[in-house]
């Protein structure tokens, strides 16, 4: 898949057929609408490609709250990636891309930058100067040059509507085991390992820490089942988020104890998914009482991965 980051990159592209969202979280609407279109694109002879944007349109609103991300950049691509695609357009939304009336939008975005032959598109799908344009303006246009729309509406599970805002309350409410629902995967954080105040290891439970990327949507302070990733191996574990009350003031991070694991992760990449979450972080009386409720996390939480087949050794 190549991937434009600018408009100025963007030359001589095939005829395409084209997604069109912010795609964030990429969940399981998301990718049906992905998927329809890496079919019709493969069916009629077109590259097959996604337009989204790498910052959140809703960002440049004065009045509106930042949007906190569910993937990284990285993530994202490689979620998009992994469905066929061809090109991946994650330009900037700037001042000028919010100002365009919808019709230079569709023209000099969609038609001369994209080489559009077919569009893809949710039925709540906006764009333009004020969000005038819609899934209207582009059949609209579309009669007049030559490229057909398909939209695709409310996407369904459980008879709730699937969307990156559901899923945002999901995780920033704790209720993480109910991302693969609607997501199909885990919740996760990744990063570099960074060294930590070592008490973990004082106390034989070791951990890796993660610093929490303020732009990220991540879930309330509290003990998670979870899964680590490393060097391609997944291991079963068990992580804090928190700011570790009990022994100090510290920024919120994410904290990881692998069963049976005695590997040196200090700088390394890790990806921890998070599965169910346990309790809430609270502050203890002594480090003692802490030492002794991390074993009791520990044994629910290899409970929780031996009942789903985690394979943890006794």
């Amino acid at each position: 898949m190549k991937i434009f980051e600018t408009l100025e990159e963007i030359k001589d592209i095939e005829p395409s057929a084209v997604a069109l969202g912010n795609f964030d979280g990429v969940h399981l609407g998301h990718q049906e609408l992905i998927r329809q279109m890496v079919k019709t694109a493969r069916e009629r002879n077109l590259k097959a490609a996604v337009f989204t944007f790498s910052n959140h349109p809703k960002d440049l609103l004065p009045k509106e709250k930042k949007v906190k991300n569910i993937l990284s950049r990285k993530e994202k691509a490689q979620i998009i990636e992994s469905l066929d695609v061809d090109y991946l357009f994650n330009i900037e939304f700037t001042k000028a891309i919010m100002t365009m009336e919808p019709v230079d939008f569709i023209k000099k975005l969609l038609l001369d930058k994209f080489s559009m032959k077919a569009a893809f598109c949710g039925f709540n799908y906006h764009f333009g100067y004020k969000a005038q344009g819609n899934p209207d303006v582009l059949r609209n246009v579309g009669l007049e040059e030559d490229f057909d729309v398909t939209e695709m509406s409310a996407y369904k599970i459980k008879g709730n509507i699937v969307s990156s805002s559901m899923i945002r309350t999901l995780i920033a409410s704790g209720q993480v085991e109910k991302c693969m629902t609607y997501m199909g995967r885990h919740y996760s954080i990744g990063g570099e390992v960074v060294v930590g105040n070592r008490l973990g290891r004082k106390l034989g439970f070791p951990t890796s820490n993660l610093v929490i990327d303020p732009s990220m949507v991540t879930p309330p302070n509290g003990v998670y089942v979870t899964y680590c990733t490393y060097n391609g191996v997944r291991y079963p574990s068990v992580t804090n988020v928190g700011i570790k009350p009990t022994v100090g003031h510290y920024n919120k991070n994410v904290e990881t104890h692998i069963f049976n694991f005695d590997k040196e992760l200090y700088g390394k990449h890790i990806e921890v998914e998070f599965l169910e979450k346990t309790r809430d972080e609270v502050k203890f009386d002594s480090v003692r009482d802490l030492s002794e409720q991390i074993v009791r996390d520990c044994r629910e939480a290899k409970a929780f991965h031996d009942k789903i087949g985690g394979n943890i050794e006794k």
